[in-house]
């Protein structure tokens, strides 16, 4: 069976004003979920799924799914605050998504293969693809409990216009993932890759450290789980009472290793990530997909 690619989609950009998620940057006006679908699409992937909020839905199939729909089958699930497990009430002054882990929950009653998940306005780039695509492929039939995740090399994932937030990634000799520690701030300086830690010192890493940049890949089993946890998560005042609380897939993978339920693989890739982190990262975007294009890599019409 082939796997299928849910693209988070719910989100509007916070750093970087506007609906990111639309914005032309490649030579012939497309987007980045242009790049990743196209991408997908040659790496074996079958069914697209996308998260998005209720009232986009018509300019979404509008702009969006009209591309698409003649060259693979498209799904369209919803994220709202109100979607809580049964005894649960969303706080009336909250106005903020629940997170990434929650927008992946909307997709349980429309996909039941093994699956990708990532954030649509992210370019993973080809390989990224290939590596995900062959991994979920390859997973025997009806497995559950076996997960991964695509590892970026943190020197291939960093923005010349500031700082950047990264999962840091730590794996066993089985590649299999340890822990991932969310690091707010991460730069080159003089050539080395720096985070500053939680005494604001810089620490020095390799450019090969693997990074999570929301990439993963995850059996249907997944989404059981998740409605478990989230209600331990919601259950928690603290994250009642924090209006921006957010439950997160790294959470939920985390919580998953730690118990035993479930491994994850840390999959190499030699593919570098871009994105528009900050406003000023569009004309460096714009000039590489410029060159992509150039070099033969992406035709004229993806779509």
């Amino acid at each position: 069976m082939k796997p299928t690619l849910f693209l988070l989609a719910a989100g509007m950009g916070s750093r970087y004003g506007g609906l990111k998620q639309l914005d032309t940057l490649g030579p012939h006006g497309e987007t980045i979920m242009d790049y990743s679908i196209y991408d997908a699409i040659n790496a074996g992937f079958g069914k697209l799924g996308f998260v998005i909020r209720k009232d986009f839905e018509e300019d979404f199939r509008r702009i969006v799914l009209s591309k698409y729909q003649d060259h693979i089958p498209c799904e369209l699930v919803f994220q709202a605050l109100d979607a809580l497990p049964e005894g649960f009430t969303c706080p009336a002054d909250r106005t903020k998504p629940w997170g990434t882990n929650h927008a992946v929950m909307m997709g349980k009653d429309a996909i039941q293969e093994p699956f990708a998940v990532l954030n649509c306005d992210d370019f993973y780039d080809r390989d990224a693809f290939q590596v995900m695509g062959k991994w979920l492929a390859n997973l025997p039939e009806g497995s559950t409990g076996k997960y991964a995740m695509v590892g970026f090399r943190v020197g291939n994932t960093l923005s010349e216009s500031g700082t950047v937030s990264r999962g840091v990634c730590e794996n066993d000799e089985n590649n299999h993932l340890t822990s991932v520690v969310e690091r707010t701030k991460i730069q080159r300086f003089d050539g080395v890759v720096k985070y500053q830690d939680d005494n604001e010192e810089w620490v020095a890493i390799p450019d090969t450290t693997p990074v999570s940049m929301n990439f993963w890949g995850f059996t249907p089993d997944y989404f059981q789980h998740s409605e478990e946890y989230f209600k331990t998560f919601l259950s928690d005042p603290k994250n009642m009472e924090n209006l921006k609380s957010e439950f997160f897939i790294p959470l939920m993978v985390d919580k998953l290793i730690k118990d035993g339920t479930a491994t994850c693989e840390v999959l190499d890739t030699t593919s570098k990530w871009f994105g528009v982190t900050y406003p000023e990262d569009r004309p460096e975007v714009v000039e590489k997909f410029k060159k992509l294009g150039e070099e033969g890599v992406y035709p004229e019409k993806m779509f």
